[in-house]
């Protein structure tokens, strides 16, 4: 029986043979299976590692957008030294066409030669020497190291603070010196270019 199960496995492997069919134990067989298998698995590995980068993208998307740290500053930004120069001028402040806003565009001028900081503070309602001297103290307070006036009552209520603050540089705009201002006070006419100058003189004193 074995004998004749033998010669009928052989009589059909010769007939495949005859019809072009490959044995299935043809190298080239079992070459293009194993390819199929390498196929299968590369897919696999593909799909897998799809997975992980999605997972890691997700993972850095919400980190990052929960991340607090203060923006880096603009390094075109100027920087500041630590002196500040503060303007006290009348209510009219530093409106176009008046005496403080020439004051003003000089201070500008001479921030952007030292880098010093440069605010101004207006004197609001009744215009008197009592009514500014609040808000000089307050620039005072403020550690303003030059002071500017800029107004008749605004360079009276500085002349009189000036001998109380020896370490304060007071620039009197239309004021006049006087021999007891204890040498830190500056007068100067209320043009752009002496303010830029006297106050770039003051802010590197």
């Amino acid at each position: 029986m074995s004998s004749t199960k033998t010669r009928q496995g052989q009589a059909a492997a010769r007939a495949k043979a005859r019809r072009g069919e490959p044995s299935p134990h043809d190298p080239r067989r079992l070459f293009a299976h194993a390819l199929r298998i390498l196929r299968r698995r590369d897919l696999t590995y593909a799909a897998i590692a799809c997975a992980v980068a999605a997972t890691v993208v997700g993972v850095i998307a919400v980190t990052g957008s929960n991340d607090r740290r203060p923006p880096i500053p603009d390094s075109r930004a100027r920087p500041y030294t630590e002196t500040d120069v503060c303007l006290l001028t009348g209510e009219s402040g530093i409106t176009a066409g008046t005496g403080g806003a020439v004051v003003w565009q000089g201070m500008r001028d001479a921030s952007a030669e030292t880098h010093a900081r440069v605010s101004y503070t207006p004197v609001t309602g009744e215009q008197t020497v009592g009514s500014a001297t609040p808000f000089l103290n307050g620039m005072l307070q403020r550690s303003c190291e030059v002071v500017l006036a800029s107004g008749e009552e605004e360079v009276a209520a500085a002349r009189l603070a000036a001998p109380e603050h020896p370490k304060v540089r007071f620039v009197l705009v239309g004021g006049t010196a006087v021999a007891d201002d204890g040498g830190n006070v500056a007068s100067v006419r209320a043009d752009r270019a002496a303010v830029a100058h006297a106050v770039t003189a003051a802010a590197r004193q």
